[in-house]
């Protein structure tokens, strides 16, 4: 258990295959996020892939070979953009055979974000679903809408609301990811290149006349969150990804900033319940992952894709680095 060293229980090692990039990644030294000054050089990469090395102690289910994948952490350590990388085994899930290394390292972050938004209980969530089981004739007949649907967290959000039932989804989305959007279970599209968000609320009522129930703003941006507010019917509920730009509240309204991470204490016992999950259902096909761009040059790959995280030259992928392929 040399590999692990003194922290290894409950613990396994991972060889990194995948480390998906996440706009957080750029974010975290340019806004001056989440790492203190002091604690750089810092390794960042919230999404992992990769092949077990090995195990600490008290771990059960896994042994060396194993295909996993998870979340990882902004401690250098449990990080993705490496050769190697731990995590605690009961945030670990097995990558099913339908699955590609690259496939599974989208999910974390991006899946997270959405289930814990959507499905976890209050503050963490709205608590559609803390158990994350089959609730589906509960949502029958209601709509709800995601504001950024072809990100990686807004199209988690789509299935996530489709496993939920509801009838109606629409995504405020470029026109082009509406065939795919609609394969994720998107009823409706908004074209964002077409409709600013000074007209989503009337864009909205000509789709339906069904109360919105529910708003997942995966872009959370100054103007999308007060649209996607106005939209909400009295009584239905809300999730943001960023801090809190909405003015003028009323009651009746609920909103909730998520964090989709299974790290914080407060977030562990809900994160183990999703793990417990995911490999069934990427099994079923539940739940698909993003699509994939392979970055070349293993960790020297990841400086541009950054770069074009940074200057929005991406749109309805997960660029995905391969830290084993360095030079």
């Amino acid at each position: 258990m040399a590999l692990l060293g003194h922290r290894d229980t409950g613990e396994i090692l991972v060889k990194v295959e995948a480390s998906a990039l996440n706009p957080v990644d750029w974010k975290v030294q340019d806004y001056g996020l989440f790492i203190p000054d002091e604690s750089y050089p810092a390794i960042l990469g919230l999404d992992v892939a990769g092949e077990v090395e090995d195990v600490g102690e008290g771990v059960s289910g896994f042994k060396k070979g194993d295909r996993v994948f998870y979340n990882g952490a902004f401690k250098n350590e449990y990080a993705g953009h490496q050769q190697y990388s731990r995590a605690p085994a009961e945030i670990v899930a097995k990558i099913p055979g339908n699955i590609t290394y690259s496939q599974a390292s989208t999910i974390p972050a991006g899946f997270l974000a959405a289930a814990y938004g959507l499905y976890a209980k209050a503050p963490l969530g709205l608590g559609l679903n803390p158990t994350v089981t089959d609730v589906k004739e509960k949502f029958k007949g209601k709509a709800a809408i995601v504001i950024g649907g072809s990100t990686s967290v807004g199209q988690y959000a789509v299935q996530l609301l489709r496993y939920l039932g509801f009838s109606t989804i629409i995504v405020y989305a470029s026109a082009h990811h509406l065939s795919y959007l609609k394969t994720l279970g998107a009823t409706d599209l908004i074209d964002r290149k077409a409709v600013p968000f000074s007209d989503f609320d009337a864009a909205v009522k000509k789709i339906t006349s069904t109360p919105i129930e529910v708003v997942y703003d995966a872009v959370s941006l100054a103007d999308s969150q007060p649209a996607g507010y106005k939209a909400l019917a009295n009584g239905g509920k809300m999730v943001i990804t960023l801090p809190d730009e909405i003015k003028d509240k009323v009651d009746g309204k609920e909103l909730v900033t998520v964090f989709g991470s299974v790290h914080p204490e407060t977030h562990r016992e809900f994160g183990v319940t999703v793990f417990s999950k995911l490999t069934k259902w990427l099994e079923d096909e539940v739940i698909v992952p993003n699509k994939v761009e392979d970055l070349r040059g293993g960790l020297d790959g990841i400086v541009e894709g950054l770069r074009r995280l940074k200057n929005n030259e991406v749109s309805g992928i997960k660029l995905v680095s391969h830290p084993n392929e360095t030079a």
